[in-house]
């Protein structure tokens, strides 16, 4: 995973009103904790910000201002819940060949055979790994597989130099028979209006030749 860099300005003013007024100069309130020191909080430009977070787990050095550079991982991102901006992170210090439990997301590759369904149970998976060779993704190939069949944490294909931090019994993929559709609730109605409109038409001739 590629390292990168975002300048970092240190904070000494701490509040709501604080950080709306660093959010409206297009700056990231943040703070840096970790290793038993005491935590350094942190201004980050908004925009570079948001560009080297794109991948949750991206190796961040932290550039600050009269404090010199600092190896980061986001730990928590905190994001606008209608416009998607980031209001806020928090980020682990860490040193070079020191390992770490995170998330990745898995992907799936390939189709399984015709009439199945695929549930993807779990779409990240904890692992531990030296920080600066954390894998973006695990890759899971599906292709060709069968009805019934299971793939749990410890059938996974880690990275070079990963190990599950998972349960291993924790079920990831399952590959089901597909169901029938059911039918949409306008043709529920229509076919249920069909079905009085039978009924009807049948009482009404089994009146007639009772009647002959």
């Amino acid at each position: 995973m590629s390292d990168v860099k975002i300048a970092a300005e240190l904070r000494t003013e701490f509040g709501k009103g604080a950080a709306r007024r660093l959010r409206r100069a297009d700056k990231v309130p943040a703070v840096l904790y970790g290793h038993g020191t005491d935590p350094i909080h942190l201004a980050l430009p908004g925009h570079d910000t948001m560009l080297a977070l794109k991948n949750p787990n991206a190796l961040v050095t932290l550039d600050i201002a009269g404090g010199g550079n600092e190896m980061a991982l986001p730990k928590h991102i905190q994001r606008d819940p209608l416009k998607g901006f980031i209001e806020h992170v928090d980020f682990l210090l860490v040193r070079r060949g020191e390992k770490v439990v995170v998330d990745i997301p898995v992907v799936l590759e390939g189709d399984p055979i015709s009439g199945s369904m695929v549930s993807l149970d779990q779409p990240t998976i904890s692992i531990e790994a030296e920080a600066t060779h954390l894998p973006e993704s695990i890759h899971v190939s599906i292709e060709g597989m069968d009805i019934g069949t299971q793939i749990h944490a410890k059938d996974l294909q880690l990275p070079k130099g990963s190990t599950l931090a998972a349960d291993e019994e924790l079920l990831v993929v399952n590959i089901t028979a597909e169901t029938a559709a059911e039918p949409a609730p306008e043709e529920a109605e229509e076919e249920a209006g069909e079905g009085a409109e039978t009924a009807e038409a049948q009482a009404a001739e089994s009146g007639e030749s009772d009647s002959e």
